[in-house]
């Protein structure tokens, strides 16, 4: 495979783009054998794209053939590529995620699911839509942990209500939690396996209280990393993968 091509399909602009970077000398490819990374002038030179470590104006990258990642979402952040009144979390990638070709109109990773602009915490992006399909389906039932403190004391009643499932006001058939811990007196951790609108919101308008503040914490199995900081985010490796689906 072409270098090239190599940094197009990693989201470096376009193939003459990329040459360009190769030709002004700001890319340089990791020769194991000398455990250093040396300048290539040659932009049409094949490369064994897999395992290749790479840098970019001095960034290090390794070759990812699809983008897997968590960022851990800020709060005043929208999900969105087109903002109405927050910053984007797009914003909060660099520019190849951004950038990456896809069959899609929609360049770039995208989001899988939302969240509301004042929810904090894991949120996943992938250009791979079969990713993206199988763990926002309903379908697929992938559990999602939200962290809640509420307004008002939390009752046993309210509790029992969340798990035996409310009606919410545009639909009829009712939704309930998955689990429902309660944390503290103003808190629960409420397990749900689809995603409506609003859906952690209205289920605790639907028992008589109100959110204060919402954290997604987990997806499937994999937890937010306590030491990635809001705004920040990482590639998912093969156990973060894994912990997805089992």
């Amino acid at each position: 495979m072409q270098l090239q091509d190599i940094l197009y399909s990693q989201g470096f602009g376009t193939r003459r783009v990329c040459a360009g970077l190769v030709q002004r000398g700001l890319v340089r490819l990791f020769d194991p054998k000398a455990d250093a990374f040396s300048i290539c002038a040659d932009s049409s030179v094949d490369v064994t794209p897999d395992g290749l470590r790479f840098q970019v104006q001095e960034e290090t990258w390794v070759y990812q053939p699809k983008a897997y990642v968590m960022l851990h979402k800020p709060s005043g952040t929208e999900c969105s590529q087109k903002p109405s009144t927050y910053p984007s979390v797009y914003t909060l990638l660099p520019v190849p995620l951004r950038q990456r070709p896809c069959k899609s109109a929609i360049q770039g990773v995208q989001a899988v699911g939302r969240l509301d602009q004042d929810t904090t915490g894991l949120l996943l992006l992938s250009d791979d839509g079969q990713f993206i399909h199988r763990m926002s389906s309903p379908k697929k039932h992938v559990p999602k942990v939200y962290e809640v403190a509420t307004k008002h004391p939390v009752s046993a009643v309210q509790i029992s209500r969340l798990l035996e499932g409310v009606v919410l006001d545009d639909d009829p058939v009712a939704v309930k939690a998955a689990a429902c811990v309660q944390t503290s007196d103003h808190g629960v951790s409420l397990t749900l396996t689809e995603g409506k609108y609003h859906q952690v919101k209205r289920m605790l308008a639907a028992v008589g209280n109100r959110v204060e503040t919402l954290h997604r914490s987990r997806i499937g199995n994999l937890a937010l990393p306590t030491d990635l900081a809001p705004g920040q985010w990482k590639w998912l490796d093969d156990n973060d993968l894994a912990a997805l689906t089992s």
